[in-house]
């Protein structure tokens, strides 16, 4: 049940998009069409999934303070989480390059839809954002980071379709000048983060 509460939590709650407003600018490049949302959301997902337990693996086995204890006695005092950052990203950067390759391989058309936004979702700072919060947080096993990172992938996901479909149907409506396009897409954004903090009980 803890983890069906955590993955409620990181989907609705703690939204990258819209409690952080992580990851913004690739949530507005590609919400244009329902289609490349949808395309970019499964592989936040994937992604976000896969390396949040791998850099919980990373933080507790080798980076904490005294996390190489299993290497030996002497190895007890060695502290590497100074190393934190870069081997987030490295992690990062390596299961986007291998995202960016079966999309590529599978879906020509949807790479192509895509196109400089796939190989920059290593830098999408909701997926470090999502290492970074699985440290903060101090999760007690892989399964609680397995869900968190999928629970906050889901959460992007809704949160790209949702704002694409509804870009979507006001495309010919009637929208003063000065606000459309971003504009509208932010107005909308503050709008749907008001409506998430009613998850919280607001």
């Amino acid at each position: 049940m803890d983890l069906v509460s955590l993955f409620i939590r990181s989907a609705f709650v703690e939204n990258m998009i819209f409690a952080f407003f992580f990851g913004m600018c690739s949530y507005l490049a590609v919400s244009k069409t329902v289609k490349t949302a949808v395309g970019l959301g499964a592989a936040v997902i994937f992604v976000l999934t896969v390396t949040v337990p791998v850099n919980w693996l990373l933080d507790t086995y080798v980076l904490q303070e005294g996390a190489l204890s299993w290497l030996g006695s002497e190895y007890a005092d060695v502290d590497l989480s100074f190393l934190s950052f870069i081997m987030f990203i490295a992690v990062i950067a390596s299961i986007v390059q291998l995202v960016e390759m079966i999309v590529e391989k599978f879906s020509p058309a949807l790479y192509g839809a895509l196109g400089i936004f796939l190989p920059l979702i290593a830098v999408n700072c909701a997926i470090l954002g999502g290492a970074l919060f699985m440290q903060q947080k101090q999760f007690f096993s892989i399964g609680e980071s397995f869900t968190y990172g999928f629970g906050s992938g889901i959460g992007w996901f809704i949160a790209v379709v949702a704002i694409a479909a509804i870009r979507e149907k006001i495309r010919y409506s009637h929208i003063p000048p000065p606000v459309r396009g971003v504009g509208m897409a932010f107005i909308l954004t503050g709008l749907m983060g008001l409506a998430f903090l009613g998850f919280l009980g607001f």
